[in-house]
């Protein structure tokens, strides 16, 4: 059953989280941990994010330096795969633009269609960290707009070069990313939505936003989106506030502001514990005002929080 068919078909707002694949030599056993940890609260789906490519440089000893390229969340469609044998819950595989070509998408999209996982988030990416500006691959999508059209070839039958898919399985079907504070490369919210509305009508789905800390942003951009005719379902991400550093950490790393009011009272608190003891309070008053106004899901950035949104789960599921 496809993301939004399940989220529709819950009788209460629905429950997901994201989590990592494991770091290149790492197990997948913390992974399950944080599965079974919220597992509990009966997930509609879990994402898997997909990571880069990066350059790292590596000292020879004689001061001279050897540039190598090194992925260091591999695994993502194997992931993604064993927690869909393991659990038997839907899992959506990120697809990105940044560090592949179309060529490495298709066979992606193949291995997928093996494993019978058809669901997807599609997201242009973040630019690679030696790049001042977002550079595409080589023959590679340069937005998520192109990824889109992309998959939409491969479920009419066609591949990148234009041969024909002999034979095809179930289409995949996919979400995709929007931001109630707007994309930090957007000129203006106008344009941000525009683009928007560009991948609704290629075929999105749904749309999960980046976190934020202000319902108020999340309500106005929906009343937005309503306006320029989207009516695909706007899916909150949410992630709870834990430490006091992420005062300056959050909003440079992900463009959105803390509140005023959470800002004060974290500067307030005198140990982690006690910040991660108010990011959890905010956090299930920001899902409880949500749900009051019939979000038809809520979905949990995980990373470094699940503990936090057990917690939290456990006062509003």
């Amino acid at each position: 059953m496809r993301v939004v068919d399940l989220i529709k078909n819950t009788n209460k707002t629905a429950f997901s989280f994201e989590v990592l694949p494991p770091l290149k030599g790492t197990g997948i056993e913390k992974l399950y941990q944080a599965i079974d940890t919220l597992r509990e609260f009966d997930p509609q789906y879990i994402n898997i994010t997909t990571h880069r490519s990066e350059y790292v440089y590596k000292e020879l000893g004689n001061g001279l330096f050897e540039r190598a390229r090194l992925r260091r969340r591999p695994g993502t469609v194997a992931v993604a795969a064993a927690i869909h044998n393991k659990y038997n819950i839907t899992t959506v595989p990120h697809i990105l633009c940044s560090g592949f070509s179309r060529e490495d998408i298709e066979y992606v999209l193949l291995d997928l269609q093996f494993l019978n996982i058809t669901d997807l988030l599609v997201l242009r990416g973040d630019k690679a960290k030696h790049e001042s500006t977002f550079i595409p691959e080589p023959n590679g999508p340069s937005h998520a707009l192109e990824l889109a059209e992309q998959i939409n070839d491969f479920n009419k039958g066609v591949f990148v070069d234009g041969s024909p898919i002999k034979i095809t399985n179930t289409p995949f079907s996919y979400g995709v990313a929007c931001y109630p504070e707007k994309h930090e490369e957007a000129p203006n919210m106008e344009q941000d939505i525009y683009w928007l509305k560009k991948k609704v009508e290629a075929g999105a789905e749904y749309a999960v936003t980046q976190l934020f800390y202000d319902n108020r942003k999340y309500f106005e951009f929906v009343e937005k989106v309503r306006a320029e005719g989207i009516q695909i379902p706007i899916i909150p991400g949410i992630k709870p506030f834990r430490k006091q550093s992420q005062l300056t950490v959050i909003p440079k790393t992900f463009k959105v502001d803390i509140p005023q009011e959470l800002a004060l009272e974290a500067l307030k608190c005198t140990s982690d514990e006690a910040t991660e003891a108010l990011g959890v309070e905010w956090c299930i008053h920001q899902c409880k005002e949500l749900i009051e106004h019939g979000v038809p899901s809520i979905h949990f950035y995980s990373v470094g929080a699940v503990e936090s949104i057990k917690q939290v789960a456990k006062v509003i599921y």
